[in-house]
Formats: structure tokens, sequence, C-alpha cells
């Protein structure tokens, strides 16, 4: 089953060029008169090259087949993340890059799930909400309730999140991780 290029997200696996490349951006960029395109930003399983390459809308892929694993994310450790499998116990590091400015919302023994490709870690995607423990936020401004005005938190792990009035430090929240915006608390 292919899938069009219009279709395609960030983490995904697809045959291109007869190698295995993992999705690591994807934008669409409509042009004036003419049609749309489909940036994507396309990395080598095997060589870890990275490039960007135009695509029309209609044109295909065919998947990449990936083993797919649930992993703990255990800590950082400078340039790589701890993970272990939580059914062998198994720990191995994880290249910063492939969690890049999303390791702002890693938190200790959230699940992780993690592609391999030939026994190498090729994506990572976090869970769509995670707890966060608020570290610092101005107090709450008294008699300020006329408007739903938001404030910044400074979250553990560093998310800058926007939460409302009455969040205060020591506070855990959940933060979705694919726009950064603060649901509920925890």
């Amino acid at each position: 089953m292919s899938i069009k290029a219009i279709h395609v997200r960030r983490g995904q696996g697809v045959m291109w060029r007869d190698e295995i490349w993992v999705i690591f951006s994807v934008d669409h960029v409509v042009k004036g008169k003419g049609g749309s395109v489909m940036q994507i930003e396309l990395k080598n399983a095997k060589t870890g090259q990275i490039i960007k390459q135009r695509f029309r809308p209609d044109e295909t892929f065919e998947p990449a087949i990936f083993d797919r694993r649930k992993m703990e994310y255990l800590y950082s450790d400078g340039d790589s993340h701890v993970v272990m499998d939580p059914e062998s116990f198994d720990q191995i590091h994880l290249p910063a890059e492939l969690i890049g400015d999303r390791s702002v919302y890693l938190a200790p023994n959230i699940m992780l799930e993690v592609a391999f490709v030939e026994g190498q870690a090729v994506s990572v995607e976090l869970p769509n909400t995670v707890e966060l423990k608020v570290v610092e936020t101005p107090p709450q401004v008294k008699g300020a309730t006329a408007t739903a005005q938001m404030k910044e938190a400074l979250c553990e792990g560093g998310a800058r999140v926007k939460v409302p009035p009455f969040i205060e430090n020591g506070e855990v929240i959940k933060v979705d991780t694919r726009s950064g915006e603060y649901v509920s608390r925890a």
C-alpha cells in the first residue's frame, strides 16, 4: 500500500531510491500561481545522511518496515539519551539528534516508541502528552480574572509552557508534546 507525499508524517519510514529513509520534517509549501509541493527532510536509515527534497503531493512512497519497540526513558547523558527495554532490561544510548528539540519533554520513566532498522535506532516517538513538574512560574496576580490570561511556566527538562494563572510552583501538569501547549493538571 503506497503512501502519498501529502500524507507522510514525522517519524514514518519510507522506501525511496531503493533505500530506507525516515521522515524528519514535512512542510506543505503553496506557490503563487503554480501548484503546491511537499518539502520533506529525510534521513537515510543506514548512512545517517539528511537531505531536503521536494515532492509533488501526489507522489507515492512504499512504507518501510521497522522493528518498533516501547522503551522506557531513564536519563540524559551528554549528547545521548539512555532508554531501557522493559522486557529484557537492556539499556541503549540514543543519539540526541533522534529526539532533537523535543527533549525538553523527556521525564524519567516515560515510555517512548523507538523504531529500529537492522538493530540501529532510526526514529523516536514521544507520547502525545507527558506529565511535567512546574519548576518556576510567577505568582497569580490578584483580581486578574476578567480575561483568560496565560503565564509562562518553566518545567523540569527545560520546557517553557503557557499555563493558566492558577498553576503554581511544584504542581504537575500535562503538556501536549506535539504543540507544546498546556492540557490540564495531572
